[in-house]
């Protein structure tokens, strides 16, 4: 297999990280992940990695609480995961780095771009948490900033769906999953690829995104392979 993408931003929902359990890290989930990064990263890539904290918290579900206030407590719940990703990543001998875009230099170096930059060179796996450091903005908002900050060919938008339908496939039978779709498209329709900011993001950057599905660890390998798996979200 040959690599189709040289660097890429790799965006991994929380619930991705909790497998059925819904809530918390299933570390054999976390492991079988890493264990695909790791035969991507051998294979020469350079891969930057966003994760989420909804297997912990949601700021937009936490009902009367201030929404500054909770979706500061959000990005603490992606710190925890990119330090369980960080950990099965060194065990299987990959070396990483997390950054944070909020200050934590006991656990975590600051996000400076320049230096995630100069880590993906070296061949490390950069893991940046903590969103863009800003409330009001999501987890995809922040991938689509440090994949366009670092200069990332592609993002990666790993979930528990298996790519982009017409209308919600768990509601409705005859949803049909696209192989590729416009941003224009993804934005007029609210297909719910991501939040309209992030899509935004995107389309004005020139920055495709492939949503796929996770819960088969392997399409990693394959996306970055260039094998179809979810749809690419491209502009015409």
């Amino acid at each position: 297999m040959e690599l189709k993408y040289k660097r890429v931003l790799l965006k991994i929902s929380g619930e991705a990280l909790a497998g059925e359990r819904k809530m918390g890290i299933d570390y054999d989930i976390v492991t079988d992940i890493c264990k695909n990064i790791k035969t991507c990263v051998e294979m020469g890539a350079q891969i930057a990695i966003v994760v989420g904290g909804g297997n912990f918290w949601r700021g937009r579900s936490s009902g009367e609480m201030e929404r500054t206030r909770a979706d500061h407590m959000g990005m603490l719940a992606t710190v925890i995961n990119a330090l369980a990703v960080a950990d099965a990543l060194e065990q299987l001998g990959v070396p990483v780095r997390v950054q944070t875009a909020l200050p934590m230099q006991q656990v975590a170096e600051p996000y400076i771009r320049n230096k995630a930059v100069r880590h993906l060179e070296k061949g490390r796996v950069v893991i940046l948490a903590c969103g863009t450091g800003n409330p009001y903005f999501s987890t995809d908002t922040a991938a689509s900033l440090r994949a366009a900050e670092i200069n990332a060919e592609i993002i990666f938008k790993a979930t528990m769906v298996d790519g982009v339908y017409d209308k919600d496939p768990k509601k409705f039978g005859d949803a049909v999953r696209y192989d590729k779709v416009s941003f224009t498209k993804v934005l007029t329709d609210s297909l719910g690829v991501m939040d309209s900011t992030a899509a935004s993001l995107c389309k004005d950057n020139d920055l495709p995104i492939l949503l796929f599905d996770l819960s088969d660890p392997h399409n990693i390998v394959k996306a970055m392979c260039g094998e179809q798996v979810g749809t690419i979200v491209i502009e015409d």
